[in-house]
């Protein structure tokens, strides 16, 4: 019984721990690569305009709506307690601190890391990843390098773009549509926000953007079983980065604002 317990219990825990053996080696290689001379800056900028430039409308979009529904809820609330020159404060700190490193991450990574585990994958099943070992080039330092670095440096930018829109959606709805006083509204903001907030949402985005950027390229890298194969990585792909991005949130929050 206690054998076929531990059996069970190692079949549980072996392929996750095999994925996240996997992911740390991946992540080593990753580093080591990208100090490496030479630097492929073509390509990067080329993921940079995947991954950050192409997604800036949905997450305009996002952002706008989001500090809208963000001071709509928050005036509703702070009316009935006379603090209706709070709500700007609540927007900015809201989008800067946790909305726009958060939701920038997740819309990034539903749109761009879905696109970069299916590439890697089909790459990996019509067998263009073994070519390119057979032509002596490192896929690591060609294919994962430049999305890891361009992930690391859009999502702190997409993140600032949230920030501002994000509080320019809440000052639309809390001066424009609910009366509010405009100078007391940017008063508020004003007053209350501080460096630190706007710093650690960057920190935030730069660890979110190296989190989905590893774990979409790590799905994609290792893709098995054809079309198949490749449809599974790229679920795999957004749902494990979504939930990266949706805990480590916390801790870092933890860490960030003790």
């Amino acid at each position: 019984m206690l054998v076929k317990l531990i059996e069970f219990i190692g079949a549980v825990t072996e392929r996750p721990l095999q994925g996240l053996g996997r992911i740390i080696l991946l992540l080593s290689a990753t580093l080591k690569q990208m100090f490496r001379p030479p630097s492929d800056l073509r390509n990067i900028f080329k993921q940079m305009l995947e991954i950050g430039v192409n997604s800036l409308p949905v997450v305009l979009i996002t952002a706008l709506f989001t500090g809208m529904v963000l001071a709509l809820q928050s005036y509703t609330g702070f009316k009935r307690f006379g603090a209706e020159g709070l709500v700007g404060t609540v927007v900015a700190l809201s989008m800067t601190r946790e909305l726009g490193p958060v939701l920038s991450a997740l819309i990034v990574t539903g749109r761009a890391g879905a696109s970069i585990a299916a590439e890697l994958g089909t790459m990996r099943v019509t067998e263009q990843i073994d070519a390119l070992e057979a032509m002596a080039t490192n896929p690591v330092k060609y294919l994962v390098v430049p999305r890891f670095i361009s992930g690391v440096i859009m999502l702190p930018a997409l993140a600032v773009v949230t920030d501002i829109v994000g509080i320019l959606g809440g000052y639309m709805v809390s001066v424009l549509l609910l009366g509010t006083n405009a100078k007391s509204y940017l008063r508020a903001t004003w007053n209350f926000l501080e460096v630190q907030d706007i710093y650690s949402g960057l920190i935030k985005a730069c660890f979110f953007g190296a989190a989905f950027t590893l774990i979409s390229c790590y799905k994609g890298f290792y893709t098995r079983g054809g079309a198949e194969g490749v449809g599974r990585a790229t679920t795999g792909a957004v749902v494990y980065s979504s939930m990266t991005i949706l805990i480590s949130d916390y801790f870092l929050s933890a860490w960030l604002f003790k």
